[in-house]
């Protein structure tokens, strides 16, 4: 085994052959490569395989031994400074790598179909498998710029990836607006990484820790500088884990393909925040400002994404906002030192949301065979409905992702979230009803999301049909399907559509009187959507939704088994003392499991007595969202009333003033791009035009100015010099008579 840890530097290393050979091949090769390209993918999770099975090793070691093996050697070595590189191996370090090499795998695996008809599938791969390398990078690193270097590389790939589709100016905002806003909290970071070397003299995380709790135990040490800089160093995690208030970028990162999201901005990149605080937390832990910072800022973060979350029309934003509160939930945990807690949100968060970013994957994939690759459309909620007979698999595993996030027991999320409650509690009572309540919102966007996408009725009034005779409309696809032309020969029901869609006005009782030719022509129309279409042409398609290829569902299967049996590995009935340093006693409490005594079934009751509240809350959510989506909301937005239901309907039952102002405080994201674009942008803005027009009135102004100046005494004493001696007596005559009329007026003055 120890021959095993000697060698553990390899891990960061073993998948880089498949970018840097890919980018050979693109480079030298370019026809060879394309038209080998699916071969790529093979390699790609071959390489991450081997990677996961030698941190299964390296894992189940640290649990028998819960030991720590560090290497280092020496990079720069003067008087002044010694930087050393190596790699650290502790509980931490292996947890981390499993969970990385395993979602990284079942994405690969998702997106070589999902990315298969993509003219940058190779790119796709390199970037992936470049991110992986990061990431694995960033947990082994033993030293604080080993990280900052990592750090670096995993926003260089997450830029890439956001922008993959560079060509759309939505994605290419949206990578700029990510990048942007983590090079604010990145420069925080480096100059808490310097700021901290000043201090102690190191960066490596065995000497750093000893010395700043030496130091501050003698009192030697400045405890506002030491803040400081600590604050600084979490400044990253906050801007890599959008936390409030740098939290802008996530909604918009969802312009990357699917499998980004899942594995970037569920997973892994947004994991890398919580894990850097982790990593710090002996540090911070001695800092009681710091650790109620931390806190103060991740139970915002978990109500913020919750409220922002209930009025989201995308799939994919309403589960970006849903990965921004749990992370809350991880954040706020660290801040009230429940390591255990965080840690083991984190797992079954990225399992539960993974599968969760896959199955929307599918569902965006389904929706593109009736619309088109429109992503206003596709991944439009209003649109889609009534999936549940035509994907009933997705619905399956959407649905066991649903339910896992709710924190709906047996499943993985229930166990890590109840425990962080249950911390919150004995914290705060203010913050426990916060994170409650949190939780309860996230019970009814979740199902908000489910009920919206697979129950009701599939929508028919998103197609933009112009009520006119053989009127027609085209299927693109990016998945590489043909485009099909499609003549529509039910003009009445069209035309009852365009009535109902155009008289905004009318209400509910009056459109009532449309359901009966709406019943007569559905049996006709229904063709369109359900079945087999024939209009009478030579060609006929079938445009209904259908289920993803096996590769897809094989990684959204295996996902659904990790968010079903991940949770044992936390349960936690056991009254012992919790070491937050050892992460590998994470097991230990599935194993007490095994011994029926008394104890454990006291302690059970107890924690399911402390899980009650929560549960109530949760279901109360539920109850609400299957209210407003399943009885009414659906069917109603079947016939396009949705304005109609939320402008009377909802009012009935709420306030004008608190319907409103839930409802845009949603949609409108919370202001905070509009307070960034206000106070920021447009300042800088104006700042920069004032220094524009600074620059070009006022300082080429006056070089311009002493130039003109310049060039007419030039002309004008270029005359003076003719070399005439009676033009030189004259000027010197001149001179005399201007002097001596100085003089007398000065006299005179005088006297």
């Amino acid at each position: 085994m120890e021959y095993t840890h000697q060698y553990s530097w390899i891990i960061p290393f073993i998948p880089f052959p498949v970018p840097m050979l890919i980018g050979v091949g693109l480079l030298l090769f370019p026809t060879a490569t394309k038209n080998i390209r699916r071969i790529w993918a093979f390699p790609s999770i071959l390489l991450l395989t081997i990677v996961m099975f030698f941190s299964l090793d390296l894992s189940i070691h640290q649990i028998q031994n819960s030991s720590i093996f560090q290497y280092v050697w020496s990079w720069t070595i003067n008087n002044d400074i010694s930087l050393e590189f190596g790699y650290l191996i502790d509980s931490l370090t292996s947890i981390m790598s499993i969970l990385i090499t395993t979602v990284g795998i079942l994405v690969l695996i998702y997106s070589d179909n999902y990315m298969s008809h993509d003219q940058g599938y190779l790119r796709f791969f390199a970037y992936m498998t470049l991110f992986n390398i990061s990431m694995l990078g960033l947990v082994t690193s033993s030293n604080l710029i080993q990280i900052y270097f990592f750090w670096e590389l995993i926003g260089m790939c997450s830029y890439l990836l956001i922008g993959f589709w560079f060509t759309r100016p939505i994605a290419a905002n949206a990578c700029q607006k990510a990048f942007v806003t983590n090079r604010v909290g990145d420069f925080g970071l480096l100059l808490g990484i310097l700021g901290i070397y000043w201090i102690t003299g190191s960066l490596e995380f065995r000497h750093l820790f000893q010395i700043i709790n030496n130091l501050i135990s003698k009192n030697e040490m400045n405890l506002f500088f030491v803040t400081l800089f600590a604050l600084l160093l979490f400044c990253g995690s906050v801007a890599k884990s959008a936390q409030f208030p740098l939290h802008v970028w996530l909604p918009d990162a969802m312009e990357g393909p699917t499998p980004i999201s899942a594995l970037i901005h569920a997973a892994t990149m947004v994991a890398a925040g919580i894990f850097l605080v982790a990593r710090l937390l002996p540090l911070f832990v001695v800092l009681p400002q710091i650790m109620n910072t931390i806190a103060f800022i991740g139970l915002i973060t978990v109500i913020l994404g919750a409220t922002l979350a209930i009025a989201q029309k995308d799939i994919k934003k309403n589960l970006a906002y849903s990965t921004m509160s749990q992370l809350g939930y991880m954040m706020l945990a660290l801040g009230m030192g429940s390591y255990r807690s965080a840690l083991f949100h984190l797992i079954t968060h990225a399992y539960s949301k993974a599968l969760l970013f896959l199955g929307s994957g599918s569902i965006i994939h389904s929706m593109e065979a009736l619309v088109g690759y429109s992503p206003a459309k596709s991944q439009n909620m209003v649109f889609m409905g009534g999936l549940t007979k035509h994907v009933p698999i997705t619905k399956t595993f959407f649905l066991v992702g649903t339910l896992s996030l709710c924190g709906i027991p047996p499943f993985a999320c229930f166990w890590s979230k109840d425990e962080i409650l249950n911390d919150s509690r004995l914290y705060s009572p203010i913050f426990a009803l916060i994170a409650c309540s949190a939780a309860g919102l996230t019970a009814f966007y979740m199902f908000r999301i489910y009920l919206l996408v697979f129950e009701g009725y599939l929508n028919v009034h998103f197609l933009n049909f112009n009520g006119k005779k053989n009127s027609s409309f085209y299927s693109i696809s990016l998945w590489g399907k043909k485009q099909v032309k499609l003549q529509i020969k039910n003009e009445n029901f069209l035309l009852v559509l365009l009535k109902i869609k155009k008289n905004e006005m009318t209400s509910f009782f009056i459109r009532k009187r449309y359901l009966h030719r709406v019943n007569k022509n559905i049996k006709n129309i229904s063709r369109l959507f359900f079945g087999i279409i024939d209009f009478g042409t030579k060609k006929t398609a079938c445009l209904y939704p259908n289920e993803s290829n096996n590769t897809m569902q094989f990684s959204m299967l295996v996902l659904v088994l990790f968010t079903l049996f991940v949770g044992a590995i936390g349960i936690s009935f056991s009254k012992e003392g919790r070491d937050w340093d050892i992460l590998s006693k994470l097991l230990i409490p599935f194993i007490d499991l095994l011994h029926k005594d008394s104890k454990n079934f006291v302690n059970s009751y107890e924690f399911l007595t402390n899980a009650t509240f929560s549960l109530i809350l949760i279901f109360w959510g539920i109850f609400i969202a299957s209210f407003f989506y399943k009885s009414v909301y659906s069917y109603l937005k079947n016939l396009n009333l949705l304005n109609l239901f939320e402008k009377n309907f909802i009012k009935k039952k709420f306030s004008d003033h608190f319907q409103n102002s839930i409802y845009n405080w949603s949609s409108n994201h919370g202001y905070i791009d509009v307070f960034y674009e206000i106070s920021f942008i447009s300042s800088i803005r104006r700042l920069v035009k004032f220094n524009s027009f600074f620059d070009k009135k006022r300082i080429d102004g006056i070089t311009n100015g002493i130039g003109i100046t310049s060039f007419f005494l030039g002309e004008a004493i270029k005359n003076v010099g003719g070399g005439r001696i009676s033009s030189y007596i004259l000027l010197y005559i001149l001179d005399i008579l201007i002097f001596i009329l100085i003089y007398m007026n000065f006299v005179f003055i005088r006297y």
